[in-house]
């Protein structure tokens, strides 16, 4: 696994799903964009770097050693991506808060809460699926407080079980700024400006230092790239980048018999928000690890899709549970090295899966302690 650090030159413009362009529209973006963005961009560099004649890729007649074909995907696959910064000559990853933890505004301070599954006394009835409920607990009720990132070091203390403080965050004003665009619809026809059909798009110009860091396996990439990323095929440079991801003691997971499970790309799972292996009573099978899914704090769904440029369509639209949705799980039975494997293998079945949607980095998760 090689990391790499994608420095925007030029404001991108990071669509989602959400059609734009018809008069008065507006087309948002979305930061950090799904993982299949980067892993386009790079594997459109690549086979531009190594001469292949993109028509017959597209057929499925001229394979890439690295990328394959559309139908048959080879070893490559982006193993993790989302937002980053340099810090002197290091990168630093930035994560969105997970769905287990709750930032507050208690008054003229942030305060930082955490979501944790309880048992639900006798008599209480709801429709929550799973044996315990997720519950935020906190002395007072306060505000929500929003527009703010986990930095690195509280990421490392969030795997270990423990709260972040505040001072492991950082305010989205530090990292980018939108930039907001008009745009004109064109007369196909004529050639010209369409009458009334102005609209609006936002771009994000990222603060200096600030870009993505994405591990890509499979695949040797140049020190330095440049790559056509996000909507426009605006410019941004690709850089081999020095990181090691915080990760938890896997023997103590092991040991310990629970842990938690905290998506780090969306999960597009066959049943919804429940993890591929799951039953309808919680018990979970995945690559040789067993266990009991017993609460789960999931935000709400998101619908993934893109555009197939081999195909010259748009693919299929499925929902998602979004990045840092947070599944506890008990009677945990695996090794170290079971759990170490189902981490790099992500989660997929053992076969049956979507080889593309796996190759471009999703339902990848992060082992946490509980």
């Amino acid at each position: 696994m090689n990391w790499h650090f994608i420095e925007p030159v030029d404001v991108l413009f990071l669509r989602g799903n959400k059609l734009f362009g018809d008069p008065g529209s507006y087309g948002e973006s979305q930061i950090p964009p799904w993982p299949s963005a980067v892993a386009g961009a790079i594997r459109a560099s690549l086979l531009a770097r190594d001469s292949i004649d993109l028509q017959r890729f597209a057929r499925g007649e001229e394979r890439h050693p690295a990328i394959g074909t559309p139908a048959q995907p080879g070893p490559f696959r982006v193993t993790g991506f989302g937002l980053a910064r340099r810090v002197e000559e290091r990168v630093e990853r930035i994560w969105p808060l997970p769905a287990d933890l709750v930032l507050q505004q208690a008054g003229e301070r942030l305060a930082m809460r955490r979501i944790s599954p309880r048992s639900v006394a006798a008599g209480i009835a709801s429709s929550f699926p799973l044996a315990r409920l997720p519950v935020l607990t906190q002395p007072d009720r306060a505000k929500p407080a929003s527009g703010y990132w986990l930095r690195d070091g509280g990421w490392k203390r969030y795997l270990a079980g423990e709260t972040p403080s505040t001072e492991d965050l950082i305010a989205t004003d530090k990292l980018w700024r939108a930039d907001e665009r008009v745009g004109v619809g064109l007369d196909p026809v004529q050639r010209r400006a369409d009458d009334g059909k102005l609209f609006s798009l936002q771009g994000a110009d990222f603060c200096k230092d600030v870009g993505f860091a994405v591990a890509v396996d499979g695949a040797d990439l140049p020190a330095e790239d440049l790559l056509r990323f996000g909507g426009d095929g605006r410019g941004a440079r690709l850089l081999s980048a020095e990181y090691q991801p915080p990760q938890v003691s896997l023997d103590n997971l092991a040991a310990a018999g629970r842990a938690r499970i905290v998506l780090t790309t969306p999960g597009l799972f066959p049943d919804g928000w429940r993890l591929p292996g799951m039953r309808e009573d919680g018990r979970f099978e995945l690559m040789g690890v067993h266990g009991r899914v017993v609460a789960a704090a999931v935000s709400r769904a998101e619908v993934v899709s893109g555009w197939d440029l081999a195909r010259w369509q748009p693919k299929t639209a499925r929902r998602a549970a979004p990045i840092g949705s947070v599944y506890w799980i008990e009677d945990l039975q695996a090794t170290p090295e079971q759990l170490g494997k189902l981490a790099d293998h992500g989660l997929w079945p053992a076969e049956g899966y979507d080889a593309q949607r796996r190759a471009e980095g999703f339902n990848r998760f992060e082992w946490g302690a509980w």
